[in-house]
């Protein structure tokens, strides 16, 4: 796709606190996706939309998570999140469900039909 003045406005990133924050379309997309609340306990009061840009923060910068800015929920919260949502396969899902929308929007079948296996890495016998 050719960087055009639509797509680099549909792309542009100014206004935000940090590049790795969602704006409102992208927060849509993955919002409608999030494991619903459990119905027991303490009602949340975490936002995680923030949780989210603080995860997607440490993923793009690769810094600790004792380095996550103070902007942020508390690193405890954010990891709590992180490592649950690993284990219960909801990143496995809700990146498989993005690629999708995004290979459709692009015109494409959902789901690849074919790979290229580039013969220099993979292992021969």
């Amino acid at each position: 796709m050719p960087w055009t003045e639509i797509t680099r406005a549909q792309y542009r990133r100014d206004g935000l606190r940090f590049a790795s924050n969602l704006t409102d379309a992208e927060w849509a997309l993955i919002a409608r996706r999030l494991p619903p609340r459990r119905r027991m306990g303490r009602p949340r009061t975490t936002d995680l939309r923030r949780v989210v840009e603080a995860i997607l923060y440490v993923l793009s910068t690769g810094c600790q998570w004792r380095a996550l800015p103070g902007d942020f929920p508390p690193r405890s919260t954010v990891q709590g999140y992180f490592y649950a949502w690993r284990d219960t396969g909801w990143w496995r899902r809700i990146v498989t469900a993005l690629v999708r929308l995004a290979r459709r929007q692009l015109g494409c079948k959902p789901t690849p039909t074919a790979a290229i296996i580039d013969s220099r890495s993979a292992p021969t016998t």
